[in-house]
C-alpha cells in the first residue's frame, strides 16, 4: 500500500490517502526494439501506474522534434561543394550526332524519272549546336555531291530560333533552306545519348530508295539472234570449194635447219584443214607429201588435252 497526495494538497502527514488499487510500483520500461533497432521511448506512466502528465507532447511539437532532432544532434548539414564549371565545348568536343536523312527531288522533262530520291546524313555538332547535310557519294550518279548544307546553326522558323538536338528524332521532317528532309534513323551513340536525356525514340524506318538508280542496277536485257548455220546446207553450198594457201616453214635458227615449202588446202564444206609439204626433185626426203591428214583444227592448243 502506498500514500498518494491528493491533487493540489501538499504532501503531509494527514494529507496523504492509501489507495488499494494500486499494485504495480516498478519503474516504467523506456528500451525496446522496432524493426530490429534499439530504440528508447519516452516513460508515460510513473511508479505505481500514475500518468505523467509532463512527459506528454503535443502534436505539433511531436512534429517539430521529428523534423529538428538530427539538426539538433549533428547540427546543420553542409552544403556539398560545387561541381566545377565545365564549358558545352569541353565537355561536347567531339562528340556529334548522326541521322540518317532523304529528300525528294523533282526532275522536270524526263521520260525516265519523276522525282530522284537523295540519301543523306545529317550532323548535329554537341559543341556548339550547329549542323551540316553532307550526301554520301554514289557512283557515277551525274550530280554534285559532298557537303550539300555547311556546319553552321540552321533557323527553325523565321522568328530565329535554331534547330536544337531536342527538336531532332526519328519520323519527323525537318526544312532546311526550302528542303524537306525526313529522318529514318540514327546511329548506336545517338540513340544512348537522346535517351540518357529522356526522350522517347520514335521506331526506325527503312531509308527510301531511288527508283532510277535501283533500275539502273538491274541486268541489261541482251537480245541474241539465233544463229541460221545449217550443216547441210553448209555441204551443199561449199561443195568441191577448197581454199589453198602457200606457207613455209623456216626453222633455219636450229642446227641443221632449213626452211620447207608447205601448201595448206582448207574446206569450206566442213571446215576441215590438211597441210602438204612441196618436195623438190632429188632433195633426198621421203616421198610422202602429206604432213597432216585432213581434220579439224583447234584455234587455241590445249596441254595434255
Amino acid at each position: 500500500m502506498v500514500s498518494n497526495p491528493v491533487h493540489g494538497l501538499p504532501f503531509l502527514p494527514g494529507t496523504s490517502f492509501k489507495d488499494s488499487t494500486k499494485t504495480a510500483f516498478h519503474r516504467s520500461q523506456t528500451l525496446g526494439y522496432r524493426n530490429g533497432y534499439a530504440i528508447v521511448r519516452r516513460p508515460t506512466v510513473g511508479i505505481g501506474g500514475d500518468r505523467l502528465q509532463f512527459n506528454q507532447l503535443s502534436q505539433a511539437e511531436l512534429d517539430e522534434l521529428a523534423s529538428k532532432a538530427p539538426v539538433l544532434t549533428y547540427g546543420q548539414p553542409k552544403q556539398a561543394p560545387p561541381a566545377d564549371f565545365i564549358p558545352a565545348h569541353v565537355a561536347f568536343d567531339k562528340k556529334v550526332l548522326k541521322f540518317d536523312a532523304y529528300f525528294q527531288e523533282d526532275v522536270p522533262m524526263s521520260t525516265e524519272e519523276q522525282y530522284r530520291i537523295r540519301q543523306v546524313n545529317i550532323y548535329y555538332y554537341l559543341e556548339d549546336d550547329s549542323m551540316s547535310v553532307i550526301e554520301p557519294v554514289v557512283e557515277n550518279s551525274g550530280i554534285p555531291q559532298g557537303k550539300l548544307i555547311k556546319r553552321q546553326r540552321l533557323a527553325k522558323n523565321d522568328r530565329g530560333d535554331h534547330y536544337h538536338w531536342k527538336d531532332l528524332n526519328r519520323g519527323i521532317n525537318i526544312t532546311i533552306y526550302g528542303k524537306t528532309f525526313h529522318v529514318v534513323d540514327c546511329d548506336q551513340f545517338t540513340q544512348v545519348f537522346l535517351e540518357s536525356q529522356g526522350i522517347e525514340l520514335n521506331p526506325p524506318e527503312k531509308m527510301a530508295l531511288d527508283p532510277y538508280t535501283e533500275l539502273r542496277k538491274q541486268p541489261l536485257r541482251k537480245y541474241v539472234t539465233p544463229s541460221d548455220f545449217d550443216q547441210l546446207k553448209q555441204f551443199l553450198t561449199f561443195d568441191k570449194q577448197v581454199l589453198r594457201f602457200y606457207a613455209i616453214w623456216d626453222d633455219t635458227d636450229s642446227m641443221y635447219g632449213e626452211c620447207r615449202t608447205y601448201i595448206i588446202h582448207y574446206y569450206l564444206m566442213d571446215d576441215t584443214v590438211e597441210i602438204r609439204e612441196v618436195h623438190e626433185r632429188n632433195d633426198g626426203r621421203d616421198p610422202f607429201p602429206l604432213l597432216m591428214n585432213r581434220q579439224r583444227m583447234p584455234k587455241v592448243l590445249v596441254e595434255n588435252a
